[in-house]
C-alpha cells in the first residue's frame, strides 16, 4: 500500500482523493466509538430494561456506554372500528377544523377588529372542507379498507447492552443488586 503523493494521487486503498480529502472505506475505519455490543441482561418488558439501566445509573455506572435494544419486533394493528363515509367525513372535519383554527389565528393577529369572528369563520370553513375531502378520500378507496386502526411496533424482548470493557462491571452490578431473577445474565 502506498501513501498519496503528487505523482500517485490515490490513497492507500486505491481511491483518489476528493474535494473533502481522502475517503475512508468502512473496513478501513478503526473500531471504537461505535454502539455498545455486549449483552448484560435481557428483559421481557421495556420497563424492566429501563429500570435496569436506571439501577446502573444510580450506582454511578457510565450509562452513556449502554443501550436498550428491542428484538423480535412485530407490527400490531389494533382495529378500532368500522370506517364509513360519515366517520371519514367527521375525521376530516376535525382535521380541517384544526387547520382552520390555525389559519384563523394567523388572520386574527393581523385583523383590525372582529378577530374572534375571523377565527370562527376560518374554523368553520376548515371543518367543512375537511369533511368534504375526508368523505372523498374514503369513497376513493372503493371499500378496500373500511376500518380504522392504530399500528404499533412491539418487541418480544429487550436487551441491555454495553461496551465490552465495562460489560463485566455492569453484569456484576445487576446481579449483586438482585437483578438475576429479572433477566440479567
Amino acid at each position: 500500500m502506498t501513501a498519496p503523493t503528487p505523482d500517485n494521487p490515490t490513497s492507500a486503498g486505491g481511491i483518489p482523493p476528493g474535494p473533502a480529502g481522502v475517503p475512508s472505506l468502512p473496513a478501513q475505519t478503526v473500531a471504537g466509538g461505535g454502539s455498545p455490543t455486549v449483552v448484560v441482561g435481557t428483559y421481557p418488558t421495556y420497563a424492566q430494561a429501563q429500570k435496569a439501566v436506571d439501577t446502573l445509573s444510580d450506582n454511578k455506572f457510565p450509562v452513556e456506554r449502554t443501550a436498550i435494544i428491542g428484538t423480535d419486533l412485530r407490527l400490531i394493528e389494533n382495529v378500532l372500528g368500522r370506517l364509513t363515509v360519515g366517520r371519514a367525513a367527521l375525521a376530516g372535519a376535525a382535521s380541517g377544523a384544526w387547520f382552520g383554527l390555525f389559519v384563523g389565528l394567523l388572520f386574527g393577529l393581523f385583523s383590525d377588529s372582529g378577530w374572534l369572528a375571523v377565527i370562527l369563520v376560518c374554523l368553520l370553513i376548515g371543518a367543512a372542507w375537511g369533511a368534504v375531502f375526508g368523505a372523498i378520500a374514503h369513497a376513493a378507496t372503493g371499500g378496500r379498507r373500511d376500518f380504522a386502526s392504530r399500528s404499533s411496533i412491539q418487541a418480544g424482548q429487550y436487551a441491555v447492552v454495553t461496551d465490552p470493557d465495562v460489560a463485566e462491571q455492569a453484569r456484576s452490578l445487576l446481579v449483586s443488586l438482585n437483578w438475576q431473577a429479572s433477566g440479567a445474565q
